[in-house]
């Protein structure tokens, strides 16, 4: 926009003008100044770093911006509608012009086409309401690791999670050169109900501008397709990390100690509701980060950053036996969001905390009660599978001392978990760096949970746990994370874990707390300190091992039949799914490196010499 500037001085206050004109970059300005045109809101309010507007947004959101407050201090709930319970990966696009091609496994809209759909929706949705403007910062500010990012928003809830969720990065983009480069996001929850749920969701959008670096957001107040900077920005980062020769991954940052107080820092990447966070939170470990993570070469060592300061995680089953240090946090006065939990006498309430819900209460739908059903004659939970809390991390009693190093840490070891009933052993490492990144990361199926729209329990593919957020042509995505260890000395081992492995009557063989000890053992394999069972996959541990840390740390008797059960080599299935995923390559990912195919050869070569050796399944204690 021509004369942006002059345009925001008549449409801002005084000093709501002055605080935007501190930033000379001119980018800025023109954006704030087009989404004021475009939304036309009553009232322009541009917030700084300061404690006094933090809490300004805070009691916007409580006085009728989302949320309401609880009996605990500091906690308050937020409904989002029946509709839009999750992350929507069917109305979330990227915007490409003619010419760009992602590849087909990616949901894409011609980038005009998009724009003026998008627009389209937007245009005067904030007529009546105050548009917010903040400015925040992903990964510790003045790092290397730094993205300054820029959210308008009409939702002073969606403000407050991000409050919560990232550092303040007003101050930062003060220092921004006139042509300096930034993240910008722009939301309108459109229209509301009497609750102030967005009501509109079948003209739910997402877009995602890779050329401007820009997101669109409207008919929608679930975190996932409102809070800027997490998944969507995600997105952004991916395609500005593939140009400049980093990495941006779908991943927690967690220190695992071991022996004599050590700390050795862990990335895990797992599709939504498979154990990420509450991996990132074992108890006697320090987390970073729970969700996503910079990578960084610097002096032949890999280094990572936590990219936020907060924590937006699913609340079922979280309980004091099997997440204690997250269970106290959601339990002690501060500033906590709960999402789309029960609530009853000014508390919330989840399946799985470890006491008994009401038979009545408030959820997302409206006055709820036991034997509630819905117009399809189904029952009614208490509290949506998805539901959410938010939170600081350093509301957490492990937070890592290093959490907020400009620097980032060092990493020793990369997680890749998913769902898998049948399959993956509990966990295992992979043999070098380009088999870990294609046999455990490229090769990740998971079974589909509530986190994102659409039918659970199928089983589907998810590159990385990051198959949502790929931005670039996923086969560049292999090479950039194969091309990554080049010039470093000793890359970080790689491991798959799977918690959900069941027996032929489906139960899980694995205990919640199983997931410390797998943890432990890369810990020790890190350092070189325990051998291992060499197999046609990877390694996997020795049983004395295992049983040795299952004693000390658990204080569990863990027994040589557990140990075959979980532990089992199941060839057979090993091998079919390594068919699936290789046909999904030659079916969706035409630019597929040639080495992931051949891994794909020397890989199923290994389990057909073991399959006809020994049968379809192995005991560990049987391998030579």
């Amino acid at each position: 926009m021509e004369n942006a500037v002059e345009f925001l001085r008549q449409k801002l206050s005084a000093d709501n003008f002055s605080r935007l004109a501190a930033i000379a970059n001119p980018k800025m300005h023109a954006f704030v100044a087009e989404a004021i045109a475009l939304t036309e809101p009553a009232e322009v309010v541009v917030f700084t770093d300061s404690g006094e507007d933090t809490a300004t947004i805070r009691k916007w959101a409580i006085n009728g911006g989302g949320e309401k407050p609880l009996a605990a201090r500091g906690h308050t709930f937020h409904f989002d509608g029946a509709n839009d319970q999750g992350r929507d990966t069917f109305s979330t696009k990227y915007l490409l012009p003619k010419g760009m091609v992602l590849g087909e496994s990616l949901n894409s809209i011609d980038r005009q086409e998009g724009l003026d759909e998008v627009k389209g929706f937007l245009k005067g949705s904030m007529k009546g309401r105050k548009m917010l403007v903040c400015f925040w910062c992903l990964c510790p500010t003045n790092s290397e690791f730094s993205i300054s990012c820029i959210q308008l928003t009409d939702s002073p809830y969606v403000a407050h999670s991000e409050s919560i969720l990232y550092r303040p990065g007003y101050e930062q983009f003060k220092k921004l050169s006139a042509d300096g480069e930034f993240f910008r996001f722009l939301h309108s929850e459109g229209a509301v109900d009497e609750n102030g749920c967005s009501i509109e969701w079948q003209k739910r959008r997402v877009y995602i501008d890779l050329i401007d670096d820009m997101v669109y957001s409207v008919n929608t107040q679930y975190a996932g397709n409102t809070v800027g900077l997490k998944k969507l920005a995600l997105r952004l980062a991916i395609q500005k990390a593939s140009k400049e020769g980093w990495l941006a991954e779908h991943m927690f940052v967690m220190g695992a100690r071991g022996p004599k107080g050590r700390t050795t820092y862990f990335t895990g990447a797992f599709p939504s509701a498979c154990g990420k966070t509450s991996t990132a939170m074992l108890p006697g470990q320090t987390i970073v980060g729970d969700d996503i993570a910079y990578f960084r070469k610097r002096k032949g060592k890999m280094y990572t950053a936590n990219v936020e300061q907060g924590i937006f995680g699913i609340i079922e089953d979280v309980n004091a036996k099997d997440d204690p240090v997250i269970f106290e946090a959601l339990n002690t006065p501060g500033e906590v969001i709960f999402g789309n939990v029960l609530i009853k006498d000014g508390k919330p309430y989840w399946p799985g905390m470890g006491r008994e819900l009401p038979d009545s209460g408030v959820n997302f739908t409206g006055e709820w009660h036991k034997g509630k059903l819905d117009s399809e004659g189904k029952p009614v939970p208490a509290a949506h599978k998805n539901a959410r809390y938010t939170i600081r991390l350093s509301a957490l009693a492990n937070l890592d001392p290093e959490a907020d190093n400009p620097d980032g840490v060092p990493v020793g070891g990369i997680i890749y978990g998913g769902r898998d009933s049948d399959t993956l052993v509990p966990v295992e490492q992979a043999f070098d760096w380009t088999e870990g990144i294609i046999t455990k990361g490229a090769s990740i199926e998971s079974e589909t949970t509530a986190a994102t729209l659409g039918q659970q329990g199928v089983r589907k593919f998810n590159i990385m746990a990051n198959q949502d957020f790929v931005s670039i042509p996923l086969g560049r995505y292999i090479q950039n994370n194969l091309d990554f260890a080049r010039e470093v000395k000793n890359p970080p081992l790689i491991f798959s874990v799977n918690y959900f492995l069941c027996d032929e009557a489906g139960k899980f063989l694995n205990g919640k707390l199983d997931k410390m000890i797998w943890l432990l053992w890369a810990e020790l394999r890190v350092h070189n300190e325990v051998d291992a069972i060499k197999t046609p996959t990877g390694w996997i541990p020795k049983y004395e091992d295992l049983a040795s840390l299952f004693k000390s740390k658990l204080n569990f008797e863990y027994t040589k039949e557990m140990y075959v059960k979980q532990f089992m080599i199941r060839a057979a299935n090993l091998i079919v799914k390594f068919e699936r995923v290789e046909k999904v390559y030659r079916e969706k990912v035409p630019d597929t490196p040639q080495i992931v195919y051949d891994t794909f050869v020397v890989i199923r070569k290994r389990l057909q010499e073991v399959d006809a050796k020994y049968g379809n399944s192995i005991s560990p204690l049987d391998i030579k």
